[in-house]
């Protein structure tokens, strides 16, 4: 463990091997770091964190804070980090509003510069969230999604497995599973992540039935549940059941489609 001697690490707080803490660090009494992490200059660890092993913090992150929300009435909440996650300068996480609930961001994240978690978030595995994307509390967001530079995503709202936000989208209704967003837009969906589908090593046949599926969603004449009641009896494959139990499970609703060249917002 190599600590500057500028740091302050509270009495309790359980270090890791091989971590390296760099100057003017802020290390509170109850938080954990795993294995091989590393924190660069002014990164402040507050309440119940816990980082993964082999994580990265640049300058100036502030993680585990106390949420900014009015039911928080105190109590311990937590924020819990996968391993091989990299934080870039000024993230701020923070803790749960609720006694004993969690801010979760799983394996192999990068939140670039300035991104946002409110409380109670949940991030799988393998997500991208760019420079300047707000997340409010609760949302909820799949493995390997990514989300580029300045997006708004509402509280409550999920983002689907490999689906993509566009830069500056502001979504109030869920992402689809593999859907990509419409740039600068409100609620839109504009067709299939297909660049994510391809890193992901979809294959052709796999891009081509979900876009069968999209089509049948945003273009057919079949109300929402009517499309999602449709795939299930004409589609028996594990991408299509993901798809329908996802909008299945919406409460807020899934977001509209619109064609290159209209207007994406809301008025």
């Amino acid at each position: 463990m190599a600590v500057h001697p500028t740091a302050v690490i509270e009495a309790g707080a359980q270090i890791g091997e091989e971590v390296e803490i760099g100057p003017f660090c802020y290390v509170a009494a109850t938080v954990e770091i795993g294995r091989g992490t590393q924190l660069a200059p002014h990164v402040t660890l507050l309440g119940y964190t816990r980082l993964g092993e082999n994580c990265k913090v640049h300058s100036g992150a502030v993680i585990g804070d106390l949420p900014q929300d009015v039911a928080y009435q105190g109590g311990i909440s937590y924020v819990h980090i996968g391993d091989r996650c990299t934080l870039r300068e000024g993230v701020t996480i923070h803790r749960g509003t609720q006694p004993e609930t969690v801010t979760h961001v799983g394996h192999d994240c990068l939140l670039m510069a300035h991104s946002h978690l409110g409380h109670n978030v949940y991030v799988g595995n393998h997500v991208t969230i760019a420079n300047n994307t707000l997340i409010a509390g609760y949302a909820h967001v799949g493995d390997r999604a990514f989300i580029s530079g300045n997006c708004l995503v509402h509280q409550f709202t999920r983002i689907g497995r490999l689906a993509m936000l566009a830069g500056g989208t502001a979504i109030q209704k869920d992402v689809p599973p593999f859907c990509m967003t419409r740039s600068l837009s409100t609620n839109t969906i504009m067709g299939l992540n297909v660049v994510g589908l391809r890193r992901a090593g979809f294959s052709a046949q796999e891009r081509q039935l979900l876009k069968k599926a999209l089509d049948i969603l945003y273009r057919s004449q079949f109300t929402t549940s009517q499309a999602v009641q449709h795939l299930r009896e004409q589609f028996v494959h594990p991408l299509i059941q993901e798809f329908c139990d996802f909008i299945s499970a919406s409460e807020r609703g899934i977001c509209h489609f619109v064609r290159r060249g209209e207007r994406g917002d809301l008025s």
